[in-house]
């Protein structure tokens, strides 16, 4: 093997590695941003407060037809 030879090899490991770092960090973020997504969406579920009001005995029951 000549010197050409393995400073091809160096040059393509080395680029390999910085790309698998990239996709990774490219990956957190995307974990992150959805992270950040679903945590908006659970606070914007509003308070459960005006079922207070509603009859004791609603929803113990299906009503269906055929």
């Amino acid at each position: 093997m000549d010197v050409t030879g393995i400073a091809h090899l160096a040059t393509a490991m080395a680029e390999t590695s910085t790309n698998q770092a990239i996709s990774i960090a490219v990956l957190k973020k995307a974990i992150n941003i959805s992270a950040e997504g679903a945590l908006a969406l659970i606070q914007a579920i509003p308070d459960n407060t005006s079922a207070q009001n509603l009859p004791s005995h609603l929803g113990q029951n299906i009503n269906t037809t055929a």
